[in-house]
């Protein structure tokens, strides 16, 4: 395994706890624990739990994230979307993860999820965006539409709705992150840059438990983007399990 590019994943972690079962007190201790750990990207955590969370990681370094947007299925009006993003904003977040309404992609309804993407962007004032593709959900048997043709499609969208990182998945749905969904939207990212477009950040998530499972993604993004890549601002990896397995192969 090779000891400095595990170092650099752990640093672009977002050390993630989205459980039924959460309450303030076990966040907090999440949190702490993360701490203990070292420095990782983020902590992820639901809307109504990032005023704890950054109770504990304020000063340290380590961002507060928050899922907004109906997570993990997307499915409110975009006025109630933008209003837990503000919520989120409100209570301290410095990341927001949306889900982007599949159900529309499915239905050819492009522009309706490029501008919920813009909307949601905007109501972050400023603050990082990731948008959730889920990848495993992206397939359309009735149209012929190839998976990658798709995950191309979704993750353009993203971009030009204003998109800082384009994500896999919610890690809520069988089929999580994949190295052929990273691969196609990777190489979105880089097809934007090519043409001026500002660098998009990459975060895979969804099943991704083992230093035997991140590594690839981080090897694949310095392959296609290049090694200045594989940093917490433009590469991120979503865990709740990897974090600790990580770590002891560190210290």
């Amino acid at each position: 395994m090779d000891n400095e590019l595990a170092r650099r994943v752990f640093s672009c972690i977002d050390n993630t706890t989205l459980n039924g079962t959460d309450n303030e007190a076990q966040v907090e201790a999440f949190c702490r624990h993360t701490l203990e750990m070292g420095s990782v990207a983020a902590v992820c955590v639901y809307p109504r739990f990032v005023a704890a969370a950054r109770k504990i990681l304020n000063g340290s370094g380590i961002k507060v994230a928050s899922v907004a947007g109906a997570f993990p299925h997307g499915q409110l009006p975009i006025h109630l979307k933008v209003e837990e993003v503000k919520y989120a904003i409100g209570e301290g977040a410095n990341e927001i993860d949306m889900v982007m309404s599949r159900g529309a992609l499915l239905a050819g309804e492009e522009d309706l999820v490029r501008d919920e993407v813009a909307m949601m962007k905007e109501a972050c004032q400023g603050r990082t965006l990731k948008v959730i593709l889920e990848t495993g959900e992206l397939s359309n048997s009735s149209l012929t539409t190839h998976h990658s043709s798709l995950v191309a499609t979704a993750s353009q969208l993203a971009i030009d709705g204003g998109a800082d990182f384009i994500k896999t998945s919610t890690g809520k749905i069988a089929v999580g992150a994949t190295l052929e969904a990273a691969e196609v939207m990777l190489n979105c990212i880089k097809e934007n840059v090519k043409k001026g477009k500002k660098t998009v950040g990459f975060k895979a998530a969804g099943g991704i438990s083992t230093p035997e499972e991140a590594l690839p993604y981080a090897e694949m993004a310095k392959k296609i983007m290049g090694d200045n890549y594989i940093n917490n601002q433009t590469f991120r990896i979503g865990a709740s399990r990897l974090t600790d397995k990580l770590l002891a192969i560190l210290t």
